[in-house]
């Protein structure tokens, strides 16, 4: 249930289709509201069940999804408090589960649910074409790892309660509760040791760098016995297609509108205007300087607000923002949504599913998170020895290979030095070769060749969707290079 003044606003918010993450506000997208309301109340639960604080509900081996035999799944809702539920999906590994690693996997938005990912990208199964029912996929990420998807913060898919979170910061904390609760439970508690991985895509930008520096903060605090908890066995933080560093990853719309593998998107008087809009005194460069120079919320909202209206949203043109090959909207992937609700009390959810979160979302555009840079945090970890890759597609637009590899080239870590003497390799799945990539240590960048913003989602050449994402994911989940096959 919508209360207060965000209900005021709700006609003009516009979540995209399940393809996308990002919302459209006022026909801008990744728009800012024009009011806000930051203390929204516990959705209505259809299914009510008494909330355990600290402990999980879980229904085990429902047989939807994963259909591999003798392949354990379980799904549910972590209390973190009353009136504060965070859902989740956990597929054990179809090969070794006992020894295999944990994978965690974020959707972005901000607000958008983890849901995508599983039946879109790399999950078990995938969505069909038809959105009627789901099939098996042979190129899921639970080949050789442990994967637990989880719906972040609450209020987004199937998670619910009292919708607070507004900043990555404060989704960390929420995360890093629901990892204790999840894995002192007794079902889970032999993953306690293993290596653990964050995966993440889109606004995962902020989420990945965020949740994993706050994930090693608290383990130090652990070790100087100033908090008490189970320390996380962080090893891995892979980030798709992610916004970061919007600083340098803004001229980037400037330069794939203009020029990328495909077509150009606008016409050159609104690469114009747009270049007009990054450089002028108090445009879009000034306003992203300023936020991140101690801006207020309002200094940072206003940022992503001007920015989105006059750079990234006119920009995209006709074509769809998440895969330029097609014209907006692309239907595929395909809405799983309908098909969701309809195994919703089977699976356990207690709550309409819906794939992004409105109220979630404005939280954040209240405090201009959007805004706010984290690549700080990213070079925190990378610097930490947390093996890191950064990867894109390159039909992406709306997190485009651009920008993306601007954020990188900024990078200042005890690597940076290595990965500016490299060259760019190709990186080959089966003989295929499929993408480019750079290796510099323990940290790694790859381009995808013809894969959109969900870059496990795509096919290219002759290869199947998903078999050169599970390819990087094993390599990298094996704290290894990437490396052509």
């Amino acid at each position: 249930m919508i209360f207060g003044a965000l209900a005021a606003i709700l006609p003009a918010l516009i979540p995209l289709a399940d393809a996308g993450q990002i919302p459209v506000v006022d026909g801008v997208i990744g728009g800012v509201p024009a009011t806000f309301n930051l203390t929204e109340k516990a959705d209505s639960v259809l299914a009510p069940a008494a909330t355990t604080p600290g402990q999980l509900r879980i229904v085990e081996n429902h047989g939807v999804c994963e259909t591999t035999p003798g392949v354990y799944q379980a799904s549910g809702y972590g209390d973190l408090t009353s009136t504060k539920s965070i859902w989740f999906w956990y597929f054990a590994a179809r090969n070794n589960p006992d020894t295999a690693p944990l994978a965690l996997w974020f959707n972005g938005g901000p607000g958008s649910s983890s849901m995508i990912g599983l039946f879109q990208e790399n999950g078990p199964c995938r969505i069909t074409n038809d959105s009627s029912t789901v099939i098996n996929n042979p190129f899921s990420w639970n080949t050789n790892a442990n994967l637990l998807f989880i719906d972040q913060p609450v209020g987004v898919g199937f998670s619910h309660g009292d919708t607070t979170v507004g900043t990555s910061q404060q989704a960390a904390a929420d995360v890093w509760s629901f990892l204790q609760i999840f894995l002192k439970d007794s079902r889970f508690a032999s993953l306690q040791k293993r290596d653990l991985a964050i995966w993440t895509e889109s606004y995962g930008g902020h989420y990945g760098p965020t949740f994993a520096a706050h994930f090693l903060a608290q383990n130090s605090a652990i070790s100087a016995g100033t908090v008490t908890g189970l320390p996380l066995n962080l090893k891995v933080l892979g980030v798709g297609d992610g916004l970061t560093d919007p600083l340098n990853q803004y001229p980037g719309y400037l330069a794939y509108a203009a020029s990328n593998p495909y077509h150009p998107l606008v016409s050159q008087s609104t690469i114009t205007r747009a270049t007009t809009a990054w450089t002028q005194s108090g445009g879009c460069r000034d306003l992203i300087t300023q936020c991140n120079a101690g801006g207020t919320n309002s200094v940072c909202s206003r940022a992503q607000s001007f920015c989105n209206n006059n750079i990234l949203s006119p920009l995209a043109g006709n074509f769809d923002v998440y895969y330029v090959l097609a014209t907006d909207p692309d239907p595929y992937p395909p809405s799983f949504t309908t098909w969701l609700n309809s195994v919703r009390t089977k699976i356990g959810g207690e709550v309409t599913y819906t794939t992004s979160s409105n109220k979630v979302y404005s939280n954040f555009a209240a405090t201009g998170d959007w805004m706010r840079n984290s690549r700080p945090d990213l070079e925190t970890v990378i610097n930490a020895g947390v093996r890191t890759l950064i990867f894109d597609g390159d039909a992406d637009y709306i997190l485009n290979f651009n920008g993306v590899e601007a954020m990188v080239d900024a990078l200042q870590t005890k690597f940076t030095s290595l990965y500016k003497q490299q060259a760019f390799q190709p990186f080959a799945v089966g003989g295929k070769t499929t993408g480019q990539f750079k290796n510099a240590g323990t940290f790694s960048y790859l381009r995808i060749y013809g894969a959109g913003h969900e870059v496990p989602a795509y096919k290219f050449g002759g290869l199947p969707a998903g078999q050169a994402a599970l390819q990087f994911f094993t390599q990298i989940m094996n704290n290894s290079s990437l490396s052509s096959t």
